[in-house]
């Protein structure tokens, strides 16, 4: 007889959880109802894996995902401190729906499984539309193992739209950075970076300044809130370094607010001069040698 169980190599996408105190039961196990809860936290992060902000990505495609089924297969309890890892994968796409797999791992060992059916509709109305083909296509690629971000460079007049619309909402709305502040004279004129995902947006940009004495200077870096730590901020930090040293350039600086400051230092950046207040935010001026 063929074993249906599911094995971790079934899955390319995982979300890491620690079970906390307050999800075990008078069993000393995971009460059952947080499975459920298990599995939707990872399809949150599945998303984010996608490059695709939920709430914006949906608005562009003009509907909503909204649960039709969700079915648990208990094989096995969690218990209190262990470490999970939840196993997230999109098993088919229909006309209107999708059905996405899960399956709940301690080290090697198959836990429980889940099955979510998810209808795309109307958000207005919650009837039934067609599966964009975007979203089609993302999520096929995705479980094909394709890349799920572009970055390209170029002039303002050609990325200046999607990259300005990022940082407004990065600097000026979540940072409360003057606007004043913000923009200047240099963004006409140097070459810009963004990234974006399968669906067009823009999720991550840069600038890269013309050298002065060898040493460039990148700035305006911005990822969008809800895609940090997705390694797009250093996709657009390689191609600029490599634009900069396409031109010759020997060092790269940057002005690093404190609290991105270790983000840089896994780039290879190192702390150069003291700390200063920029817009009110601390900083510290980092350089990288270029080879």
């Amino acid at each position: 007889m063929t074993d249906t169980t599911p094995q971790r190599k079934d899955f390319r996408f995982f979300h890491r959880l620690r079970v906390r105190w307050a999800e075990v039961d008078m069993q000393k196990i995971v009460f059952n109802a947080h499975y459920l809860m298990y599995f939707d936290t990872a399809i949150s992060d599945y998303w984010r894996a996608m490059a695709l902000p939920y709430e914006e990505a949906m608005q562009s495609l003009d509907g909503d995902l909204y649960v039709r089924k969700a079915t648990i297969d208990f094989r096995g309890s969690a218990r209190m401190d262990d470490v999970i890892d939840v196993g997230m994968r999109c098993a088919r796409i229909g006309n209107s729906s999708m059905t996405f797999e899960g399956g709940l791992f301690r080290q090697d060992r198959f836990l429980v499984g889940c099955e979510l059916v998810y209808v795309f509709a109307d958000p207005a109305t919650q009837t039934s539309k067609p599966v964009p083909a975007a979203l089609r296509d993302a999520l096929t690629g995705f479980e094909a193992g394709e890349p799920m971000r572009t970055v390209e460079t170029g002039g303002w007049d050609a990325l200046g739209e999607g990259a300005s619309a990022l940082r407004r909402a990065v600097f000026i709305e979540e940072q409360n950075i003057p606007k004043e502040l913000e923009w200047d004279e240099h963004d006409a004129v140097v070459l810009h970076a963004v990234a974006r995902n399968r669906l067009g947006q823009v999720i991550a940009t840069g600038r890269l300044l013309p050298a002065e004495d060898g040493v460039s200077h990148i700035g305006r870096m911005a990822v969008h809130r809800n895609l940090r730590s997705g390694g797009h901020g250093a996709a657009v930090m390689k191609v600029l370094e490599d634009a900069a040293r396409a031109r010759g350039d020997r060092e790269v600086a940057l002005n690093a607010q404190r609290s991105a400051e270790r983000f840089y230092a896994r780039l290879g950046y190192l702390p150069h001069g003291d700390g200063f207040d920029e817009a009110g935010i601390p900083h510290i001026e980092m350089r990288r040698t270029l080879r």
